[in-house]
C-alpha cells in the first residue's frame, strides 16, 4: 500500500510539473517509464548502469553517517579514484596482463581513501568540521581533473580535453551480452553485501554503530576509541567512493574528462538517507535512483522536456522520496536531512547551467 502511494505521488508530481510548464504530461510519463523500467534493455543498459556508481557512493555515505561522520566528499573521492585509475591504466597500457584491471580498480579505491584521509586527519588533529573540508575538497578534485585532462593525462593528439581511451585489459567485461551492464554492478552488490555483514556481524561493525549512535556513551565506557573508529570509517567510505570512480571509467566512459560525474557523490546523500543508512536498503535505493536518472534523460530525449525542467522534476522526486522515507523511519538524524535541500538546489542549478 505504501509503495503504491509513493508511485501515485511520483506520477502526480511529474504530471503537475510538466503540465504547468506547458508540456504533455502523458508523453512525459510514458518517456519516464520507457527510459527507466519499460524494457529489459532500459533496465539493464540504463537504470542499472546508472545505479552502479550511486550504489558505491551511497554505501560510502551510509557508512560514514553510521559512524557519525558527515562525509560530503564522495564526489571528490570518486573523481580522484577515476583519475588515478586512468593514470594506472595508462602506465600499464602495453602490458595487457590479467592483473591490469585489478590494479586499476585497487588504485582507484586507494586514491579515494587517500583523498578522504585529508579531511579525516584535519578532523582528528584540529577539530575541523568534515562538512566544510569535504565540500571544499570536492572543488579541488574537480579542478584537478580539469588540469589532468589538459595536461599530463590529455589524449596524444592534444585536441580534446580528455584522456586517451583505456586499453581493453583495463576495461570491465560485460555482465550481460547485448547490454551495457558491466561487472561493476556485481562489484557494487558484493560491496553492499560485505558491508552489511561487517556492520551486523563483526566487532568492527559494532564499534562503528555504537560510535555513531552515541559517541559520549562509547567514550565513557572506555571500550571504544571513537576518534579512531570514525577515522577508519572515514577512510573506508573514501575507498568505496574511489572504487565508484574506477568502476565508472573502466566500465562506462573508458576515459577521463571534465564533468565525468553528473553529481553521483551528491545524489548519494539522498540514496543513503532513503536507504535508512542500511547497506542492503541503500543498494535498493540506488537502483531506484538509477531508474530515476535514466527516466529523466528519456524525458528530455523522447518527450522534448528541456534539461532544466527534467532536472527540476528529478529534484522534486528526490525531495518526495526522502520525505516519504522520513515518514517511515526516524533512524536518520534530522541534521542529515537538511542536506536534501542543498541537493535539490544543486540539481536545479546544474540544469540551468
Amino acid at each position: 500500500m505504501a509503495a503504491l502511494s509513493l508511485v501515485a505521488a511520483i506520477v502526480a508530481l511529474v504530471a503537475i510539473l510538466t503540465f504547468a510548464s506547458g508540456y504533455d504530461p502523458v508523453r512525459a510519463l510514458a518517456a519516464l517509464w520507457r527510459g527507466s523500467l519499460g524494457t529489459a534493455y532500459a533496465i539493464s543498459s540504463a537504470s542499472l548502469v546508472r545505479a552502479t556508481p550511486l550504489m558505491l557512493t551511497g554505501l560510502a555515505v551510509a557508512l560514514a553517517f553510521t559512524a557519525g561522520v558527515i562525509n560530503l566528499g564522495a564526489e571528490g573521492q570518486l573523481l580522484m579514484g577515476a583519475a588515478t585509475a586512468v593514470a594506472v591504466a595508462s602506465a600499464f597500457a602495453r602490458s595487457g596482463g590479467a592483473l591490469v584491471l585489478p590494479l586499476v580498480l585497487g588504485a582507484g579505491a586507494i586514491a579515494g581513501a587517500a583523498w578522504a584521509y585529508i579531511p579525516a586527519w584535519l578532523r582528528r588533529r584540529f577539530g575541523v568540521l568534515e562538512v566544510i573540508s569535504t565540500i571544499m575538497m570536492n572543488f579541488v578534485a574537480a579542478y584537478f581533473v580539469g588540469y589532468l585532462v589538459r595536461g599530463p593525462l590529455q589524449e596524444p593528439l592534444r585536441i580534446y580535453p580528455q584522456s586517451a581511451q583505456l586499453p581493453e585489459s583495463a576495461r570491465l567485461p560485460l555482465l550481460l551480452n547485448g547490454t551495457r551492464l558491466h561487472w561493476g554492478f556485481g562489484v557494487a552488490l558484493a560491496s553492499a553485501t560485505l558491508l552489511w555483514w561487517v556492520l551486523r556481524s563483526t566487532a568492527a561493525g559494532f564499534r562503528v554503530r555504537v560510535a555513531g549512535a552515541n559517541p559520549d556513551a562509547a567514550r565513557s565506557a572506555s571500550l571504544i576509541d571513537v576518534n579512531r573508529t570514525a577515522t577508519h570509517a572515514f577512510l573506508v567510505s573514501g575507498l568505496l567512493a574511489g572504487l565508484a570512480g574506477a568502476v565508472e571509467v573502466s566500465g562506462v566512459t573508458y576515459s577521463l574528462y571534465e564533468n565525468l560525474s553528473p553529481g553521483y557523490g551528491y545524489t548519494a546523500i539522498a540514496v543513503a538517507l532513503v536507504g535508512s543508512l542500511d547497506p542492503i536498503l541503500t543498494a535498493l535505493s540506488a537502483i531506484l535512483f538509477g531508474a530515476l536518472e535514466a527516466g529523466a534523460s528519456a524525458m528530455q530525449r523522447d518527450a522534448g522536456v528541456p534539461s532544466v525542467l527534467a532536472s527540476v522534476v528529478e529534484a522534486a522526486i528526490i525531495v518526495l522520496l526522502v520525505a516519504f522515507s522520513a515518514l517511515r523511519s526516524r533512524r536518520a538524524s534530522g541534521r542529515l536531512r537538511v542536506f536534501l535541500l542543498g541537493l535539490a538546489s544543486r540539481r536545479g542549478e546544474s540544469g540551468t547551467s
